[in-house]
C-alpha cells in the first residue's frame, strides 16, 4: 500500500509538471502573438464571473451522482485582430464545483477548488461595436487548490487530482464592446479522480466531470 502510495504521488507531481510546461508554451504562443501584431490588435482586461451545473460520470454503474451548482471568478483579458476578427482570451479564475453522491445506502457532498486557466480561440462578428456574437474553443487548465482526500464515510474515499485539463466549447454575446454574456460546456479529458467504496467487491471507480457554464463579463 505505502510504495503504492509513493508511486502514485511520484506520477501526480509528474503530471502537474507536465500541465505547466503546457501552459506556459501556450502563455508564451499567447504574448508572442500580442508582440507580432500591437499596432493591430485591440487589448482589453476585465473581470469574468459565473456559475456552473456540473455533472459527474463514472466508469461503473453502482454510483449514483446529482448535479449541483457552482460559481467562477477572476480576471480575464482578451485581444483580437480587427480585419480577421479572430483572436484570444485568457483567464485565471477561483472555480468551486460540488456534487452530491448517492447509492443505496449513503450519501456525501463532494467538493472542488481549483484555480483555472482558459485559453480559448475566439471568432467575433456582428454590428461593429454595439452588439457581436463570438464563438469560442480551447484548452483548460485546472490547478486544486483545496482538499484533494475526502473520508465521505469511513469506507468510502474519494481522491481529487491535483491538475486536470478540459476543453471549452461555448458562444456568447458582446454588447457596446465592454459588457460580455456567454455559454460554455466544459469537457473533462482524461479522469477527474478516483473513488474507492471498501464494502463493495469491485469498489473502485474513475470520475469525469464536465460542467455547463453562463458568465457574465466586463471589459474596461
Amino acid at each position: 500500500m505505502g510504495g503504492g502510495y509513493i508511486v502514485y504521488s511520484n506520477q501526480i507531481n509528474q503530471l502537474r509538471k507536465a500541465y505547466m510546461r503546457k501552459l506556459f508554451t501556450l502563455l508564451a504562443v499567447v504574448a508572442a502573438l500580442s508582440v507580432a501584431v500591437p499596432s493591430r490588435a485591440q487589448f482589453q482586461f476585465g473581470l469574468k464571473g459565473g456559475l456552473n451545473t456540473n455533472e459527474m460520470s463514472f466508469n461503473r454503474d453502482f454510483i449514483n451522482t446529482s448535479t449541483s451548482m457552482g460559481f467562477f471568478i477572476g480576471p480575464t483579458v482578451k485581444f483580437k485582430v480587427p480585419i480577421v476578427n479572430i483572436g484570444f482570451d485568457v483567464s485565471a479564475m477561483y472555480d468551486q464545483r460540488e456534487v452530491q453522491i448517492e447509492d443505496v445506502k449513503r450519501g456525501g457532498n463532494l467538493r472542488q477548488k481549483q484555480i483555472v486557466v482558459p485559453i480559448n480561440l475566439r471568432y467575433d462578428f456582428g454590428l461593429a461595436d454595439i452588439v457581436g456574437i463570438f464563438i469560442a474553443a480551447g484548452p483548460q487548465f485546472g490547478f486544486n487548490v483545496g482538499c484533494k482526500d475526502f473520508t465521505l464515510r469511513e469506507e468510502r474515499i474519494w481522491n481529487l487530482k491535483s491538475a486536470n485539463t478540459s476543453i471549452n466549447v461555448g458562444a456568447g454575446v458582446m454588447l457596446l464592446n465592454h459588457v460580455q454574456v456567454g455559454a460554455n460546456y466544459n469537457i473533462a479529458c482524461g479522469r477527474t479522480g478516483d473513488y474507492y467504496d471498501h464494502n463493495q467487491e469491485e469498489g473502485f471507480a474513475r470520475a469525469h466531470w464536465n460542467t455547463w457554464q453562463v458568465s457574465l463579463a466586463y471589459y474596461f
